[in-house]
C-alpha cells in the first residue's frame, strides 16, 4: 500500500493556521469622542487613575483590550492627548490549562483592561 502526499494544499492550510492564531492574539477597541485633536505626550506625564478624579474632565476616549498592560493604556492615552487614564482592570490573567483560575500569578497582564482618557478643565 502506498500512500501519496499532495502537497498542493500545504500553502492553503499555512495560510489558514496563520490567521487563525493572529485572531486570537488582542481583542482591542478604541472610541474617541468629540472632534477637536490635543497634541501627543509623553506617556509619563499622563496620570494613571483607579477612579474619578475630583477635579472637572471632560472623557476624549475609551480604550478596551485583551492582553494589555496599564502601561499600554497609559501609552494609548498619551497619543491622544490625554492627562489622565482612569484604569478599570476586569478579570485577571489565567492559564489555558487551568479549568478555574486562582490567584492571580501574572499580576501585570489583565484578560481585559480598559482605559477611559479624559482632559481636566481649566
Amino acid at each position: 500500500m502506498s500512500l501519496k502526499i499532495n502537497f498542493q494544499f500545504f500553502p492553503l492550510l499555512i495560510a489558514l493556521l496563520f490567521i487563525l492564531t493572529a485572531s486570537c492574539a488582542h481583542d482591542v477597541a478604541n472610541r474617541y469622542y468629540g472632534n477637536v485633536h490635543y497634541p501627543p505626550k509623553n506617556p509619563d506625564d499622563v496620570q494613571v487613575l483607579r477612579e474619578k478624579p475630583s477635579r472637572d474632565f471632560i472623557v476624549i476616549a475609551d480604550f478596551q483590550s485583551r492582553g494589555e498592560t496599564v502601561r499600554d493604556m497609559q501609552e494609548k492615552a498619551a497619543q491622544i492627548g490625554a492627562d489622565a487614564v482612569i484604569i478599570s482592570i476586569l478579570g485577571g490573567k489565567y492559564s489555558r490549562s487551568e479549568e478555574w483560575a486562582g490567584e492571580d500569578r501574572y499580576k501585570d497582564t489583565y484578560s481585559r483592561i480598559t482605559g477611559t482618557a479624559i482632559k481636566y478643565k481649566e
